[in-house]
């Protein structure tokens, strides 16, 4: 058996300073009564979400969505400079999981991931919101 030695440098580390906090709204919403191409159209749903990511003061650098089908939901993802927003619609369900993530590296994002959230929300008009909120750091 052959003895092989590598040479390891140990590198001293200080404490973190957590400078990229984040805040991450998560929404079940049911009983969406809204305008069905939010629930059907991947076009017309990536293109309202992108909307609604400018009227918030975020920034957009990439999105995709996917419709399953005629009459069928649809997933879809903005990539954002600041983290995601991610979305999927059951419409035979009038169900939607909402998605914000926001990372406050070099600012407080959490007011426009807040107004983007509530945007969507207000579109999708659940009667039964079930919402949280969780802090990450």
């Amino acid at each position: 058996m052959l003895n092989h030695v590598q040479n390891v440098s140990t590198i001293n580390v200080s404490p973190i300073t957590r400078t990229a906090t984040g805040l991450h709204l998560i929404g079940d919403l049911y009983g969406c009564l809204c305008d069905s191409r939010l629930m059907l159209d991947a076009d017309y749903l990536e293109s309202f979400c992108k909307e609604r990511v400018a009227a918030a003061g975020l920034t957009t650098v990439g999105s995709l969505f996917h419709s399953f089908g005629e009459g069928c939901g649809v997933t879809g993802t903005v990539v954002l400079a600041e983290s995601h927003l991610s979305i999927h619609t059951w419409p035979e369900s009038g169900y939607v999981t909402l998605d914000v993530y926001v990372c406050n590296y070099t600012s407080n994002n959490r007011p426009k991931a807040q107004k983007l959230f509530d945007d969507l929300q207000a579109a999708f008009n659940p009667n039964e919101p079930h919402l949280h909120r969780v802090e990450r750091a």
